[in-house]
């Protein structure tokens, strides 16, 4: 719950100080606050206050106010002669000649005798409450129009750490001053219209924790590309927390489900990545005098870089406090956090509402997709920053101070960047970095600006050269990549407001998981296929086998480069198999994360063997075969003697989605299953590794309920495993029934099942034009399955690009009574608009067919039958095998032979399977053929005439 207006009213009045105080404790302070100590310090009483009764530990420390600031710049005429240099700025004079005069006239000014007095009796009380005498303290800026909406460029004044004494406290509360006249922020307030004499200046001096011994970093209460609102994300570096905000390290990322916290047995980390971490930022050996620079930076171990900073309880504690932050002030939250190397606790240390995706979120009617649609060469990689894509001509700058060599929509590429390229960043039409994590300032900079970065490349500014053309892509999930030349890319903007609900739900096709969170706005039903398989080659790489058995790899000449590359990906996992658990389960995760209730339907891996060989390590474990597509994949390996080891890495990684991370939307999908021994066998052999059909459900649900089962419109949230099998093998459509009382529900693969049926090659180019999924053949086996489905009370649906490219093909399986649909997110408004137009023309065909049926009724009604025969030429508007259960009704005779197009008609006819009106769906023929309702018992056949 967010601060209530009340309470906002009721502390208003501590705001208007009669005596106006020089220095004030943070639990003394609240967010109404702001006016007298600004942003920073305001939130920092706010949580003191507020936040420590539910566990969040701030360190104590206090603030000079705005009275003190103001009581400083009356010195000596000290305002005087700000504004004269001001006044001289403003008449042409040089901006780094203005900011460096209005510096050192502030440095050079001693502090008023009483201000100095009480800040260093302040200190002296922080030292008692310590127990330590001079004890180090963070000196940290807060202007009174910083982190305010309008206001958003937080991080422009100085922050000092590590200070001890009075004399260097009293030293760095002058640099902090002076900090509030650097050129950019100057500029800042030149561009955004603040008077200069009007923005005061608060200091707030605070407990050091001493995160050199230990970590720090920062945090967001939300997905900080892509604005996802559901998890927590937390950058973590050895050392003091500047080297993660200034960039100078790529960090260690973690992300954490908020719907999940707290939830007994649930650990919900869905996402734990080790970064390079190269360096960190330490004391320095004797410190520094006043003026000094107490701290450097220094390499990292060569274990502190394969290892992580936080442990999972850390970062679960960490995002604990960040939800209960944000629930404190009703808003988004960007948080700096800090580890104590002495005590091992957790601090927060500055905490601030985030901006960025908080004014995007004003535009969520509307999102705007990019896809490249040509093909370059990648020159380098690293963490996208958003999802755009630019075009431009490299410029590499190794200072802010070449600003003048920098062209307009050039593509910025340097080591990293801070405050100071500001000016330079935003004349670019893309930001390339050799360093720095997606919370640097690069980072997030960019996403201010609304431009695409590619940061921690390691290498752009070397493998990058002037004027040469590139695109840069952040459209392709995590990994961003910058390509060599201009690769054609589309831009779509989708009217989210603008979507109609629909019966047949339409769902996703997903296989990066790191592209899953681009798309949480969509108002899509779920994932219908998740590839693991996507997840293996991308974000895992090695082949299971070769992390189980090593020793296959060892001595051989030809298995050098893939015991290195092993030995490289693996670093910091003594248990090498344990890499491949958790690369998998935190890819899948993120993908159950994003659509969390809804359910997530994850393919076990279906890759061929001549697919798993490319895998590294993977050829000593596969066989040659002439014809993979028909050979040793899918549900025959799972139980095999060549996969059964690797097949148990992946029901672990599953298994760890659904009862450890709490993941129980995350549905089970076997592809390929020939056979009903098949079929069982893979059914064992889940149930061994944990996976039995409906275990796992929190709140005491089997599972197998029926085609809703776990929820409203099929939430996956909260009954048992659900198991599921792909529709891709004829036998899976003659033995529907048997195959529907092993698995919970089907998803056609229309490719596959169209390949098998007409039995034609995909990928022939010579019988390309007879490959076709609406060829009567497979739509019938599509009806027939459906059909079955329902009777059996299981769910049907199918995933596949058709339904987006055809809208007949749509309205054929919206007619057929699919369950679901689902297509890639790009193409996902198109099929929701085919699918909606069906439905509304199946509504007035049924409303149509009920007024026909009426008027049958009336005597000497027209084509109306006595005993069922088949009426020739006629066009059917009737549907089998409906949700009812009744069986398909006599076919008529076709009227044009030799056409294939999928026609609907009305008819009624027999229905002799089970009892009951059963409301069929879409008959299909050569020519255009009618089908009927099933009623049993009703004798009736009749297709009204086209």
């Amino acid at each position: 719950m967010g601060l209530q207006e009340g309470d906002r009213a009721g502390r208003a009045g501590r705001t208007d100080r009669t005596t106006r105080p020089r220095v004030l404790r943070f639990e003394d302070l609240t967010s109404s606050d702001v006016p007298v100590v600004g942003g920073k310090n305001a939130s920092l009483g706010e949580m003191t206050a507020n936040l420590t009764a539910r566990g969040v530990r701030v360190p104590i420390g206090f603030a000079t106010t705005a009275a003190a600031y103001e009581e400083f710049l009356g010195t000596g005429g000290l305002r005087d002669a700000v504004r004269e240099r001001i006044d001289a700025l403003h008449a042409g004079a040089p901006l780094a000649e203005t900011g460096r005069e209005i510096r050192e006239l502030i440095l050079a000014t001693a502090l008023p005798q009483g201000l100095a007095e009480e800040v260093t009796a302040a200190y002296r009380q922080l030292a008692a409450r310590l127990g330590r005498t001079d004890p180090d303290v963070a000196v940290r800026s807060s202007a009174t129009a910083e982190d305010l909406p309008e206001a958003s460029f937080a991080g422009q004044q100085e922050t000092f750490l590590g200070i001890t004494g009075e004399e260097r406290l009293l030293d760095a509360c002058r640099r902090c001053y002076a900090s509030l006249f650097t050129d950019r922020a100057i500029n800042y307030r030149e561009e955004h219209g603040f008077d200069h004499l009007r923005v005061a200046l608060s200091v707030g001096v605070q407990e050091m924790v001493r995160s050199d011994l230990a970590g720090a970093g920062v945090m967001f209460t939300l997905d900080t590309d892509s604005g996802f609102p559901r998890v927590v994300l937390v950058n973590a570096a050895y050392g003091l927390g500047e080297s993660v905000v200034s960039g100078r390290v790529d960090p260690d990322e973690y992300l954490v489900f908020k719907p999940l916290l707290g939830r007994a047995g649930c650990r919900p980390v869905i996402s734990r990545t080790a970064g390079g971490k190269q360096s960190k930022i330490v004391y320095a050996d004797g410190g520094g005098g006043p003026g000094g620079d107490p701290t450097e930076e220094v390499a990292t171990s060569a274990a502190e870089r394969s290892s992580c900073v936080l442990t999972e309880d850390e970062i679960l504690t960490l995002a604990e406090w960040a939800v209960a932050v944000e629930e404190h002030y009703g808003c988004p939250m960007d948080l700096e956090w800090a580890k104590d190397g002495r005590t091992g606790e957790l601090s927060v240390v500055q905490a601030r509402p985030e901006t960025v995706q908080a004014r995007k979120s004003k535009e969520a009617a509307t999102l705007r997709s990019y896809r490249l649609t040509g093909e370059g060469r990648p020159l380098v990689t690293g963490l996208a920053v958003g999802d755009a894509v630019a075009t431009g001509r490299v410029c590499r700058l190794r200072s802010a101070r070449d600003i003048a060599a920098f062209e307009d929509g050039s593509v910025l590429v340097t080591g990293a960047t801070d405050p100071d390229w500001e000016p330079i960043m935003k004349r670019a039409a893309a930001i390339v970095t050799d360093r720095g994590g997606r919370t640097s300032h690069a980072a997030i900079v960019s996403r201010e600006l609304g431009l695409p970065a590619v940061v921690g490349t390691g290498g752009a500014t070397a493998g990058l050269h002037d004027g040469q053309e590139v695109t840069v892509s952040c459209a392709e999930g995590e990994e961003g990549r910058v390509y060599a030349g201009a690769v054609d890319y589309e831009e779509r903007e989708i009217a989210l407001d603008r979507i109609e609900r629909t019966r047949t739900r339409v769902m996703l096709n997903l296989a990066n998981p790191s592209a899953a969170f681009r798309w949480w706005r969509l108002p899509a039903d779920g994932v219908g296929l998740a590839r693991m398989e996507f997840v293996v080659n991308n974000h895992i790489k090695i082949h299971p086998l070769a992390l189980i058995h090593p020793e296959a790899l060892a001595d051989a000449p030809e298995h050098r480069e893939a015991r290195e590359r092993i030995e490289e990906l693996t670093r910091g996992y003594p248990d090498k198999t344990r890499y491949f658990v958790d690369r998998l389960a935190y890819g899948i995760a993120r993908i159950a994360a994003a659509w969390w209730p809804k359910p997530v339907i994850v393919r076990m891996s279906d890759f061929k063997t001549n697919e798993y060989a490319k895998l590294i390590g993977g050829g000593p474990f596969e066989p040659g075969e002439e014809n993979p597509m028909l050979g040793w994949r899918g549900a025959s390996r799972y139980d095999s003697d060549g996969y059964r080891e690797g097949f148990a890495l992946e029901c672990r990684a599953v298994r760890r989605v659904r009862e450890e991370m709490g993941l129980t939307n995350t549905v089970v999908m076997i592809p390929f299953c020939r056979t009903l021994d098949e079929a069982d066998r893979v059914l064992a052999t889940l149930a061994e590794h944990g996976l039995a059909r409906g275990s796992g459900g929190r709140n005491g649900g089997d599972g197998r309920g029926g085609p809703r089962a776990g929820g409203e419109r099929g939430d996956g949230s909260r009954g048992g495993l659900e198991v599921y099998v792909m529709a891709e093998i004829p036998s899976n459509i003659v033995l529907a029934e048997e195959f529907a009382d092993r698995f919970d529900g089907f998803s056609v693969g229309s490719n596959d099942l169209t390949q098998l049926t007409l039995g034609i090659d995909r990928d022939s180019e010579l019988l390309a034009q007879e490959f076709d999924e609406r060829d009567p053949s497979v739509t019938r086996s599509i009806e027939h399955l459906i059909e079955v489905a329902h009777r059996k009370g299981r769910k049907a649906g199918l995933c596949g690009q058709r339904p987006s490219d055809d809208p007949d093909f749509a309205r054929f399986l919206v007619a057929a009574g699919i369950d679901s649909i689902s297509v890639t997110p790009d193409s996902f408004l198109a099929v929701k608009e085919h699918v909606a137009r069906a439905e509304r023309e199946d509504r007035g065909t049924a409303a149509g067919r009920r007024e026909g049926d009426r008027a049958e009724r009336r005597p000497g009604a027209r084509g109306a039958t006595e005993d069922g025969d088949r009426v020739a030429g006629g066009r059917g508007a009737g549907r089998p095998g409906g949700r009812g259960g009744g069986r398909r009704g006599h076919r008529a005779e076709p009227r044009e032979a030799g056409s294939r197009r999928t026609g609907t008609g009305t008819g009624t006819g027999t229905g002799d399977r089970q009892a009951g009106t059963g409301e069929g769906r879409t008959g299909t023929g050569e020519g255009r053929t009618g089908t009927g309702e099933g009623r049993t018992g009703s004798g009736e056949g009749r297709a009204e005439a086209a």
